[in-house]
């Protein structure tokens, strides 16, 4: 019998779509999207906070949460037990990302029972997300297709590597938050590397800590990226574009080179999934545009640049 599966973040629906288990999927959260069919299944998650403000509203919203020991999503119980999961793939990294893990768990227990398998996704590195790929096979049975899967994604990033590794790597920044500033950490800076770059403020694996703007200074990025968790890149070009009211950007050297971008982050950089990939061709591009340019996806990258640019 097919497992039936809910997934309470992007990235798995992400995954699970790519190991071709698409009609398993019986719900999500509210926040996947792609790939485009699974929009319209029934949706068992909800933000409790404004999404739509600024990001400095968005963030104070979400720090008074958490402070308060309140999680920042809710799940809807009722459409939980009406789905009946045999699966349900959640994450226990980050209480910003998505539920936590502490309250799928009691939800779980309180609505499905015991049978229900609950897996909990804890990427840091690039190589987790690949390892994570084999246990949402393993869990849904198709070890076979995992592998694949992670074969796959693997040459495409190998191929990236050969091609960048002989070339000068600049200094590259990316903001995952932009007020106040957060720097991406986890498995962005090995996609830095991968890309053929180098990340001075974060290192591979660490979790994306908070930075003043001395901080950034200091690093004196030649490449900068706007990516900020959850926004689009319209969004994000927007925002960035205010951040160039404040002229101390402007002396940043990405500024002056006009190598200033905003990036569709939602879509590639912040779900650590089979989109990956994309994300290091996307970044290999701007790092190298001369020997790169071909590997950028269509509507995936805008340049930010100072008003009458």
């Amino acid at each position: 019998m097919k497992p039936r599966i809910v997934s309470l973040l992007p990235s798995a629906t992400e995954i699970l779509c790519g190991l071709g288990l698409r009609e398993n999927l019986v719900g999500v959260s509210h926040e996947c999207d792609h790939p485009a069919d699974v929009v319209g299944l029934p949706v068992v998650t909800a933000a409790k906070i404004d999404v739509h403000g600024s990001s400095r509203e968005i963030h104070e919203g979400v720090t008074g949460l958490i402070e308060s020991g309140l999680s920042v999503y809710r799940i809807d119980e009722e459409r939980l037990r009406a789905l009946q999961p045999d699966l349900i793939v959640t994450q226990d990294q980050c209480d910003v990302c998505a539920v936590s893990y502490e309250d799928v768990v009691a939800a779980t227990r309180d609505t499905v029972g015991p049978a229900t398998e609950v897996i909990s996704l804890h990427p840091r590195r690039l190589r987790d997300v690949w390892q994570d790929v084999t246990r949402i096979a393993a869990a849904a049975g198709v070890e076979e297709r995992g592998r694949a899967l992670v074969g796959e994604l693997g040459a495409r990033l190998t191929a990236v590597e050969r091609r960048t590794r002989p070339l000068e790597h600049p200094r590259m920044a990316c903001v995952e938050w932009l007020d106040p500033l957060m720097v991406a950490g986890n498995w962005v800076p090995d996609l830095i590397a991968l890309a053929g770059g180098r990340s001075d403020l974060v290192d591979a694996g660490a979790h994306s800590p908070w930075i003043d703007f001395s901080d950034l200074e200091r690093a004196a990025p030649e490449v900068l990226c706007a990516m900020p968790c959850g926004f689009d890149l319209e969004r994000t070009a927007r925002e960035a574009a205010r951040l160039l009211d404040d002229a101390r950007w402007a002396a940043l050297p990405a500024l002056r080179a006009q190598r200033f971008f905003a990036l569709d982050g939602n879509a590639y950089f912040n779900r650590p999934g089979p989109r990956l990939v994309e994300s290091a061709e996307i970044l290999a591009a701007l790092l190298h545009p001369r020997e790169c340019a071909d590997l950028m996806p269509v509507g995936a990258c805008e340049p930010v640049r100072p008003k009458g640019a």
